[in-house]
């Protein structure tokens, strides 16, 4: 199974509170070290910034593949899914070390408000390029410099943790200057293609505002502008996408009934059910037996 990991829900839920470095009850900075789920995929709440410390992991986004060596960072937006595959150093006892900064928008407009960094004099089109850079040393010295505050008898306090939070990004928008442009999207969302958004998030938990928000657009303006591309309403499109999707899934894995519903963001199995037997006229597990 393809178990989807709410970023950063489900990881403050998790069994190793310990892990997690939460500010404003919302976790900021999650540790990872020898992780037992290697593959999977992760729903992002909020945008997330990944430090590799020690081992490799391989991100899956749409099309795209990225891999982050050691030392190596990646940013991504929040309201995507994203698969992934840790891989530990077989140098190094196959250990894997990460951490993973969850970027609230609040943290970022305070950033950019103080920082007396050169903003760039012209405006970025498109969709945020997503694409992987080196930590230098400064960055790689900030991070070991976090390991002391998941010790069990370590005191954090909030404002230590918006201070770190600062430095961090700081570091990050000196350390690559395309990363920085970056935060600046996050920041300021730019209107993106809306079929590229759909096509590569449809099968995603993800909701219509996360969908108008990928695109740079309101709710309203992201709902006219679907309707006039594909001549019907973006929640319609959607849950047929998804139930062609499911019969897909019914036909070529051996994921259950079940797995595929929450998979693909459904509300419930009997829901899900009822809405597939009204679309295909047979019930999901008809069609498994069938195939």
């Amino acid at each position: 199974m393809n178990k989807i990991i709410k970023m950063p829900t489900t990881l403050i839920d998790g069994p190793v509170p310990q892990s997690s470095l939460l500010l404003d009850g919302c976790s900021v900075i999650e540790q990872c070290i020898h992780s037992m789920e290697a593959e999977g995929t992760m729903y992002l709440e909020e945008h997330l910034l990944l430090f590799v410390l020690e081992g490799t992991n391989v991100l899956s986004y749409g099309k795209q593949t990225y891999t982050v060596h050691k030392n190596e960072m990646i940013l991504l937006k929040k309201a995507t899914s994203v698969r992934y595959e840790k891989k530990g150093n077989p140098e190094n006892d196959d250990i894997y070390d990460s951490l993973m900064f969850s970027l609230k928008d609040e943290i970022i407009k305070s950033f950019l408000a103080t920082t007396e960094l050169e903003m760039p004099t012209y405006k970025a089109e498109g969709e945020m390029k997503i694409s992987v850079s080196p930590m230098n040393q400064c960055l790689v010295a900030f991070a070991n410099s976090l390991k002391p505050y998941f010790f069990e008898n370590a005191e954090v306090h909030q404002g230590q943790l918006r201070l770190k939070m600062m430095e961090m990004l700081y570091d990050v928008s000196i350390c690559s200057r395309n990363m920085f442009y970056q935060i600046l999207q996050l920041h300021q969302p730019i209107r993106s293609d809306v079929r590229q958004v759909v096509e590569n998030n449809y099968s995603s938990p993800i909701s219509l505002e996360e969908l108008a928000y990928l695109s740079g657009r309101s709710l309203s303006s992201f709902k006219r502008d679907f309707q006039q591309i594909y001549n019907m309403s973006p929640a319609l499109w959607i849950r047929e996408k998804r139930l062609n999707k499911a019969k897909e899934l019914l036909q070529s894995t051996s994921m259950s009934v079940s797995e595929i519903c929450y998979s693909l963001g459904f509300e419930n199995v009997s829901h899900f059910s009822r809405i597939f037997k009204e679309y295909f006229g047979q019930a999901p597990t008809s069609i498994r037996e069938i195939s």
